[in-house]
């Protein structure tokens, strides 16, 4: 009867040891699935751990860790909380709160962030980053309870800050673009005055290049006209010296 309990003891404990080894197998690649951010094989991972030993503190710790880099922070909450006990009390619980804290924040729970990061600084006092979240987790609820519990009207009023903010950008790209036309239409008038005067040049130098057409009888007339006027011009003068020279000798003679 001794033997064969001695058997179903040892059994046991090899069936322990082999699900110990399957379980730390696969946190082990779990972890390398989340160094290089392949979140969704990190998760398969990290579950066959827990089917292995559901015990498991560094599975439920790094499936937290995996679901927060998802950004699903309700399920990264829900595995910090499973193993939050057991990792109070060693040396890995400030980081277990404080990533406890950073779920929570996501998740806008001010009060459940303060206390989290509260329990981080409780187990190591010095941590900055721990402190600044907690001023921020702080100021957030200080503000949410200023406005009557109203956290949503500070994101109503972020996004209509947002949207008078876009607003003015389009506003001001739309009097840029009216601005741009203008320079355009005005460049185009410009263009269009310099052509008609360019042209208005053209047709002066055209006319004043061009010859008046006279034909060979009237330039032959004009000829005739002005012989004429010299003729008459010329018998005129020779009567005026006629008379004179008459005259000259009238006194010269007596």
């Amino acid at each position: 009867m001794k033997r064969y309990l001695l058997v179903i003891l040892c059994l046991v404990l090899g069936c322990g040891i082999c699900f110990a080894q399957s379980e730390r197998k696969s946190v082990r690649r779990g972890n390398r699935q989340f160094k290089k951010e392949q979140y969704a094989g990190a998760e398969i991972d990290y579950k066959k751990a827990l089917v292995a030993d559901s015990t498991s503190v560094a599975a439920d710790y790094n499936l937290g860790n995996n679901y927060y880099r998802m950004e699903n922070y309700s399920e990264a909450d829900r595995y910090y909380k499973a193993c939050i006990d057991s990792l109070a009390k060693g040396a890995h619980g400030a980081d277990a709160f404080h990533n406890m804290g950073n779920s929570l924040l996501k998740q806008r729970n001010w009060q459940g962030a303060i206390e989290a990061y509260k329990n981080a600084l409780r187990r190591k006092p010095d941590d900055q980053e721990t402190k600044a979240n907690l001023a921020y987790a702080q100021k957030m609820l200080e503000n949410e309870q200023q406005n009557g519990g109203g956290g949503g009207n500070n994101d109503q009023n972020q996004d209509q800050n947002q949207n008078q903010d876009q607003n003015q950008d389009q506003n001001q790209d739309q009097n840029q673009n009216q601005d741009q036309n203008q320079d355009q239409k005005n460049d185009q008038d410009q263009q269009n005055q310099n052509n008609d005067q360019n042209d208005q040049n053209k047709d002066q130098q055209q006319q004043q290049g061009q010859q008046p057409n006279i034909t060979p009888q009237a330039a032959q007339q004009m000829l005739q006209a002005i012989q004429a006027q010299e003729d008459k011009t010329q018998d005129k003068v020779k009567k005026e010296k006629a008379a004179k020279l008459k005259s000259k000798q009238k006194e010269k003679n007596w």
